[in-house]
């Protein structure tokens, strides 16, 4: 594998459901071809923006195998498969691996707040069990405790297949050391787009992206532009889609841009409780900035 293997703009993919509740397959296809046909480097289901904690693991091996099946291999599969309980995430990935993922998102433990010693043999134990690249997702906001760079080095120097993090945090003190001391092999990747300008020109890799959902090509440009340092470029498309990158959060990930997607014909608008639909006065807001961006 060539160094910095996990890199550019990869999208946490939105899950269809339909009214029933179940699983949009058709839907789903649709989005991993408008994916492949907008240039996005890594598509990641089963992540936070795809609903994981209300997939069942039929449905989670279900999705990974629909989304490997229409890739085609034109796009990498990263599939989300993480938990908090270490034997059931080491279960997670490797049924993630076999169903055709060519990487693996796995979440630090949230709730049961480990030492950073439980974070390293948590993920030393998810390591030792599948061959394919592992992504530490470090998402302090959601788990209720930081991956701290030095556990973080220690776990990309201790195993190969831990090729990268995805750092959902502003924490640049945390990016710096990452980015500075990291060895050859581990991409470090954003999780948080309003970062991509800043975090991409401190020596970044990528974005594990949500907005990438609704403008992939938009995403994939600003990554560029900002890796080979036209920044007057990256500047534009940040300004353009700043407002975007903030409403996609007012209210909890994913249901804003689920409802995006649903205005653009993508998916139905359904979710699983305890998520519920956007508020009317949001939904106002997203369809002014969509059809600002002529999205409608």
């Amino acid at each position: 594998m060539p160094s910095r293997y996990l890199s550019g703009s990869a999208v946490a993919l939105v899950t269809p459901f339909k009214k029933d509740g179940t699983v949009d397959t058709d839907a789903l296809r649709g989005l991993v071809q408008f994916h492949i046909e907008a240039g996005t480097d890594i598509i990641i289901p089963c992540g936070t923006t795809g609903e994981s904690p209300t997939l069942s693991g039929e449905e989670q091996v279900e999705i990974i195998r629909t989304v490997s099946d229409e890739a085609k291999g034109k796009i990498m599969v990263a599939a989300g498969a993480g938990t908090n309980a270490t034997v059931h995430a080491v279960e997670l990935a490797k049924n993630a691996q076999k169903a055709g993922a060519s990487a693996i998102l796995s979440v630090a433990p949230y709730y049961n707040k480990p030492s950073q010693e439980g974070i390293y043999q948590h993920y030393r134990h998810i390591a030792e069990a599948v061959s394919v690249p592992i992504i530490i997702y470090n998402v302090p906001g959601r788990t209720g405790s930081n991956v701290s760079a030095s556990t973080i080095l220690r776990l990309a120097r201790d195993f190969g297949n831990i090729m990268a993090v995805k750092e959902a945090t502003e924490n640049i003190a945390q990016i710096m050391e990452l980015l500075e001391e990291r060895p050859a092999h581990f991409s470090v990747l954003t999780g948080e787009d309003s970062m991509i300008l800043p975090f991409m020109a401190m020596g970044g890799d990528g974005v594990i992206s949500v907005a990438a959902n609704e403008i992939p090509r938009e995403v994939k440009q600003l990554v560029n532009a900002a890796k080979e340092g036209n920044l007057e470029e990256a500047r534009a498309i940040n300004r353009r889609c700043r407002k975007l990158f903030k409403l996609n959060f007012i209210e909890s990930n994913p249901v804003p841009v689920k409802y995006a997607l649903a205005r653009m014909g993508m998916v139905e608008e359904n979710y699983r409780l305890p998520l519920v639909p956007l508020s009317e006065e949001n939904k106002q807001l997203i369809d002014q900035e969509l059809k600002a961006l002529g999205l409608l």
